[in-house]
Order: C-alpha cells, then sequence, then structure tokens
C-alpha cells in the first residue's frame, strides 16, 4: 500500500511513511538547564516538538569564559525540524529565549532535511503502528 499525502501549504509530501522533500532542522547548542525555556517558547512559534540530549563542550571559551568567568562545559542540545514557512519564526523565538546574540550565550544554525522518516507517518501509519507486528 502506498501511502502519499501533500501537506498543504508545505515544501514535503509523504510517502510510504518518510517526509519527502525539503525541511529544516534547527540545531541549538546552550548551557546546561536553559533548554526548556528555549523549547516552550519555540512551540509557542509553532515548532510541533524537540528533542534535546545533554552533551559537553570543550574549547577556547570553556577556559576563558566571558570575562574572566568560567563557562561550564555541560550543555543541552536540541534539535527542532520544522516546514520552511515556520523557520524564520521557530528559529526567532530560539534565539530571543536564549538571548542567543549575546556571546558565550550558546549557539543555533539551521540546515536543510532532504528526507525524514519517523516524525510523521500520515494516518495509514497510525493504523500500522497501532497493529502488533507479524510472528
Amino acid at each position: 500500500m502506498v501511502n502519499e499525502t501533500v501537506e498543504k501549504g508545505t515544501a514535503f509530501h509523504v510517502k510510504e511513511g518518510a517526509m519527502m522533500g525539503k525541511l529544516d532542522l534547527i540545531f541549538c547548542i546552550v548551557q546546561r538547564g536553559r533548554a526548556d525555556r528555549i523549547i516552550k517558547k519555540a512551540m509557542k512559534a509553532g515548532a510541533g516538538g524537540a528533542t534535546t540530549w545533554f552533551a559537553r563542550g570543550s574549547g577556547i571559551r570553556e577556559k576563558l569564559g566571558l570575562l574572566g568567568i568560567a563557562i561550564s562545559p555541560e550543555k543541552e542540545v536540541m534539535m527542532i525540524v520544522t516546514p520552511p514557512e515556520l523557520t524564520d519564526r521557530v528559529f526567532a523565538a530560539i534565539v530571543a529565549a536564549g538571548k542567543l546574540d549575546v556571546p558565550g550565550q550558546g549557539l543555533a544554525f539551521v540546515t536543510e532535511i532532504k528526507q525524514l522518516v519517523g516524525i510523521f507517518g500520515g494516518p495509514d501509519a497510525i493504523e500500522e503502528e497501532s497493529e502488533p507486528p507479524p510472528d
């Protein structure tokens, strides 16, 4: 069975459970403990959700810090998938919530995704997932 859905007003379509076409991926890296606030603001701006994990940074800023204050190497990394028409709004919300325009507060960037599977499979995938796996 072919599951093909064209999302209205977007640059992607769903085919056999995979999103095909243009989507954007926003990465954001901040000091540990700051991600929850940033994600809430991103979701208010239209993001559907986020994936977060902990990381450890290293480099000259870790040693020197901003204004001589040591910067903790403990980081939180956020990954947010957005359709192109929402990317600028979500990115601006992330920058504002994280104060990323201030040096030493973190960083964010956007990259294009060509294909994606696992985040949305369309209406048919929901029905398929509820069925038990074959023996």
